[in-house]
């Protein structure tokens, strides 16, 4: 089992150390002073766990037979389905929080006058400038043809039905940029734009 947490600041930028710092003592104080880690399942077959348990897997069979229904997860897509279930969660989500319905410790309940700025972390822009640099001094030395060569067989196996996989790596291994792969991929599905009911 594992626990994640999301530093406070992660919405607005990179963490700063404070704040990735405070999600990890978060989970230490959780599993090393709780106690709740010690047992495999420390609240096994309590009644409210166990329901709550039964009422996500009821949802789930449903929401996978509604799916089903419309022709699998891909047709799912392509219609908006998913989007419009994803919109509507949020929307749902939102208004639930906004009425109080949904408590949200320092949002809607137990909230401070003051408005506290958190410190967010600005990266120095020669670190950008440095990584530019970099990028073109590879692009300079590496072998442009075989990079051309293996961008171009990668393009051809994505209009098939080839695992892509193996010549990702093979293009990795040749100093082929994590944009290149993309922008080539891009060049033959295009971007993903999810369909907007209305």
């Amino acid at each position: 089992q594992s626990l994640h947490t999301n530093a406070m600041d992660e919405a607005l930028a990179l963490p700063t150390e404070h704040a990735a710092q405070v999600a990890l003592r978060t989970q230490q104080i959780i599993a090393y002073e709780t106690g709740v880690a010690d047992t495999i399942d420390p609240m096994a077959g309590s009644y409210a766990v166990e329901a709550l348990t039964n009422a996500i897997v009821e949802r789930a069979e449903q929401y996978i037979a509604q799916i089903d229904a419309l022709g699998g997860a891909l047709k799912a897509i392509e219609s908006g389905f998913i989007n419009n279930e994803i919109q509507t969660a949020a929307y749902a989500y939102q208004r639930a929080v906004e009425s109080g319905e949904q408590v949200i410790v320092g949002v809607n309940q137990f909230t401070v006058d003051e408005d506290a700025q958190p410190e967010i972390l600005r990266v120095d822009p020669a670190v950008e400038a440095a990584q530019h640099e970099r990028l073109a001094a590879l692009r300079a030395s590496r072998d442009n043809e075989r990079v051309s060569a293996l961008r171009s067989r990668l393009a051809e196996a994505a209009r098939g039905r080839e695992n892509l996989m193996p010549l990702i790596i093979a293009c990795v291994d040749a100093d082929v940029t994590t944009g290149e792969v993309c922008n080539t991929l891009r060049e033959v599905f295009g971007e993903y734009r999810p369909a907007v009911l209305i």
